[in-house]
């Protein structure tokens, strides 16, 4: 974080929603690759002349299931940014502090994707809009703030 002439922290630049709706488009595309990559392994995807057809049994939907919610939390949680904030140059930090979320931490904002996650994250970009600190309900949960980076 920046420092004022007088020394006090500068606030961080929350208002990123933009940048957050293309990382989360990034991050996106990151997934479906590794869903088409696990389904691939599996036998259960394939590429045609009309298009491409990708499914996983019961075992790579868990296997997808835990890779989504390693990525996340490893990432956020150790660094502070998926690949898609690294590139939107946004990052994940404390409310309390602006260190870095922390596996905790990260792991509740991955949880909670599920919520804000829904309807095509619409329950997300509403909630962004609507608070005070441009969060979505896994940043309220977590304590955690998306700022530039």
């Amino acid at each position: 974080m920046t420092t004022h002439a007088a020394g006090s922290a500068a606030a961080p630049q929350i208002h990123v929603t933009g940048r957050r709706i293309l990382a989360t488009l990034v991050d996106g595309l990151l997934i479906a690759a590794l869903f088409f990559v696990v389904a691939l392994l599996s036998g259960d995807a394939s590429a045609t002349g009309s298009g491409v057809s990708a499914a996983t049994g019961p075992v790579g939907t868990l296997l997808m299931l835990a890779l989504v919610f390693l990525y996340y939390t490893l990432l956020e949680g150790y660094l502070g940014q998926t690949v898609g904030k690294m590139l939107l140059g946004i990052r994940v930090i404390r409310e309390s502090d602006g260190g870095r979320p922390g596996p905790r931490a990260a792991f509740i904002r991955t949880l909670l994707r599920l919520v804000d996650g829904f309807l095509w994250y619409l329950v997300a970009f509403v909630t962004v809009l609507i608070s005070d600190k441009n969060q979505r309900l896994g940043d309220m949960a977590a304590h955690t703030l998306v700022v530039r980076a």
